[in-house]
């Protein structure tokens, strides 16, 4: 057991520092983008939601086709590939770089990679479930895509679009401030309220 965890620190030990390597370039945007994520200002909320609003705002206004708007993201991450790591040490100083941001673009790093691994696990247990019980994963499929393909309907798909990302930009902020875990136990005990109050009406 003690040499299967080992092994799998180890493993998760190396693919942090080839994480860290391949993203050296980047380390100083990181940085930046963990400071705002996590709300480490008051206005940063306002600020995510306000940038996400305005390039929704244009892309609704020129109305692009799909082939048009998957090319120019493409072509903005291979910009942004090139150009990053070349104007990033100008503009942020790659001098300044100090003890307590190389741990925090570690920090980052691992997180990146254990997610990565969460999703792979993920993966794998869908297949897993399509082997071992293919009437549960077919039932399980069918309802979730039918429930996707109803709300997708229902909702515009940029909108639908506009709210996940923002959602998803919002999320670490959210957790990092307790908000989520905040109205879940909330949510907890309102729903054992009411289990309450029918276990009284039963009696």
């Amino acid at each position: 057991m003690a040499e299967g965890d080992n092994r799998s620190t180890n493993l998760l030990a190396s693919e942090t520092a080839s994480l860290e390597e391949q993203l050296q370039g980047w380390g100083e945007v990181m940085l930046m983008a963990d400071k705002v994520l996590r709300w480490e200002r008051a206005w940063f909320p306002p600020a995510i939601m306000g940038v996400v609003s305005v390039a929704f705002l244009t892309i609704y206004y020129l109305d692009p086709s799909v082939l048009s708007g998957v090319s120019c993201f493409v072509m903005f991450l291979c910009l942004a590939d090139y150009l990053v790591p070349i104007l990033a040490p100008r503009i942020f100083g790659s001098n300044k770089w100090t003890t307590e941001q190389q741990q925090r673009f570690h920090e980052i790093c691992s997180n990146l990679v254990k997610t990565r691994r969460r999703a792979v696990g993920w993966w794998k247990r869908l297949f897993t479930l399509k082997e071992e019980k293919p009437k549960m994963y077919f039932m399980t499929m069918i309802v979730s895509l039918a429930a996707v393909a109803w709300v997708g309907q229902q909702v515009h798909n940029l909108l639908l679009t506009y709210l996940i990302v923002t959602f998803l930009l919002l999320l670490p902020g959210l957790n990092q401030h307790g908000i989520i875990l905040k109205y879940i136990g909330m949510a907890k005990r309102e729903i054992n309220k009411l289990l309450k109050q029918k276990e009284k009406k039963n009696e």
